[in-house]
């Protein structure tokens, strides 16, 4: 008994101390970002310098010591509204006209031509160089990003850590008894409850007899001990247990499931759908439904939709807030190129532990909520990912309960829809639609669009969610 008890204070004191040292590199993440920071805001025009240093060369090269005009010395003042205008005019037009010019240059200067020749290639190289810092501003901006994500997953794990409540003493007993009763021998156990009545248990583990046991049907022995919901094996856990002593991590189930639907039709004429969607669960406490509608539609529509939903998967899998996620995806694909077509993000994550929705959207329409008071329309700006540097992400949430339903649908499914308010109309039919099947509630809202036209005018995807409370969960 002493030495369980040791074995178990050792594991609790290694916890509180990674808790702290992740605590400590969520710091100096953020002092990163902060270092980095200090040029964000500066501007990424072409500025008042390089319209100066644009006309100087020209004047070098043409001018001689011709001072007719004074063009370069009349801008160089700092009330000259002349060189304002004529940056602005390169920018909006992409080169200077003769008309640009000041009256004084066009009817005094004898080498005109020439001049403007070359104020143009200047301030086309100082285009170039800004385009350069702009894609390395653009590139730093990510790195801040990241850093910060970094920062307040690392920030929040350590407080999760910190704020655990170790039940080991209350519940081992019973869990060895139950492990023992199927021939498996615990060399050490901890488990923690976290401040959302989440439990988690660390259990080092063999067989005693020789065979092999599953890590999910330990899980449920460990459940029945526990006394409360279901739970699993995490799935950077060994999925088998066998002689060797092993550490396999079991977490809780949350207090709520999901059950998914889902219907699609492609453009007509279109081999494949350009839009992309997914459903998973990053663990037992969050499901995540999306759908990304790529520009236009076909096989490089689908690709680019695609590619959105497994960015934006992965960075939720790793830790990253929805948000956060959504930036960083956003922002790699302003960064990669004129090859890169915009595409829009909806994005729902549930949490099963609570039943809260928080939904983000860029560029997606309307996600329906149908609860027992009626349906209501969860919107967002309209700005596809790709587009905008500093586009946010707008974030919506809800708190789910008992048999309430989520819809999400592209645009096509809209645009099939008559009438001038196709929002209302979706509505209007899912207010008077009956069943409790996610999968038959796509199905029936996919043919209700389709109705009303013998043509698919643009991909057409519908996903559906359920969410119930599992049997006995408190």
């Amino acid at each position: 008994m002493f030495y369980r008890k040791n074995c178990h204070r050792d594991m609790a004191d290694i916890h509180v101390y990674t808790a702290r040292k992740l605590s400590d590199m969520a710091g100096s993440l953020e002092e990163l970002a902060k270092s980095l920071d200090q040029e964000r805001g500066a501007g990424r025009s072409l500025s008042r310098e390089d319209g100066l240093a644009a006309m100087q060369m020209a004047a070098a090269m043409v001018c001689g010591n011709c001072g007719r005009c004074n063009l370069y010395s009349d801008s160089e003042k700092e009330e000259s509204y002349y060189l304002y205008y004529l940056l602005r005019a390169f920018e909006q037009k992409g080169t200077i006209e003769f008309d640009d010019m000041p009256r004084l240059f066009q009817e005094t200067c004898g080498r005109q031509k020439d001049y403007v020749g070359e104020l143009n290639r200047n301030l086309g190289r100082a285009t170039m160089n800004l385009t350069w810092k702009n894609r390395f501003l653009e590139s730093r901006d990510t790195v801040i990003t990241q850093f910060r994500e970094l920062a307040v997953i690392l920030e929040e794990f350590a407080h999760q850590m910190e704020q655990a409540v170790d039940v080991t003493a209350e519940k081992e007993p019973e869990v060895r008894r139950a492990f023992g009763r199927r021939h498996m021998a615990i060399e050490r156990l901890l488990i923690l409850e976290y401040d959302n009545n989440r439990r988690e248990a660390f259990v080092t583990v063999r067989t005693n007899n020789g065979r092999c046991v599953m890590s999910k049907d330990a899980a449920m022995y460990l459940g029945q001990a526990m006394g409360g919901r279901p739970w699993m094996a995490a799935r950077d856990s060994k999925a088998v247990i066998n002689r060797q002593f092993a550490t396999i991590r079991f977490v809780e189930e949350g207090a709520y499931r999901v059950l998914w639907g889902v219907a699609r039709q492609a453009k007509s004429g279109e081999a494949v759908s350009g839009d992309s969607y997914t459903f998973s669960q990053n663990g037992p406490g969050q499901a995540i439904m999306s759908l990304s509608d790529g520009m236009g539609s076909g096989e490089t529509a689908a690709r680019e939709s695609q590619r959105v939903i497994e960015l934006a998967e992965q960075l939720l899998a790793a830790g990253y807030t929805p948000r956060g996620a959504l930036k960083l995806v956003n922002t790699v694909l302003l960064l990669a190129g004129e090859e890169q077509h915009p595409a829009t993000i909806d994005l729902c994550c549930i949490d099963l532990y609570t039943g809260v929705l928080e939904v983000m959207k860029m560029g997606a329409v309307a996600t329906y909520l149908v609860n027992e008071s009626g349906v209501e329309l969860l919107e967002a700006a309209q700005t596809p990912a790709g587009v905008l540097s500093q586009a946010e992400p707008a974030l919506l949430s809800r708190k789910l309960w008992e048999d309430n339903r989520v819809v999400m649908v592209s645009d096509g499914v809209l645009e099939a829809l008559p009438g001038e308010d196709k929002e209302q109309v979706l509505r209007e039919y899912l207010e008077d639609m009956s069943g409790r099947d996610p999968q038959e509630a796509a199905e029936r809202i996919l043919d209700f669009a389709m109705s009303f036209s013998p043509e698919n005018r643009d991909d057409m995807t519908v996903l559906t969610a359920g969410i119930w409370r599992r049997a006995g969960a408190v």
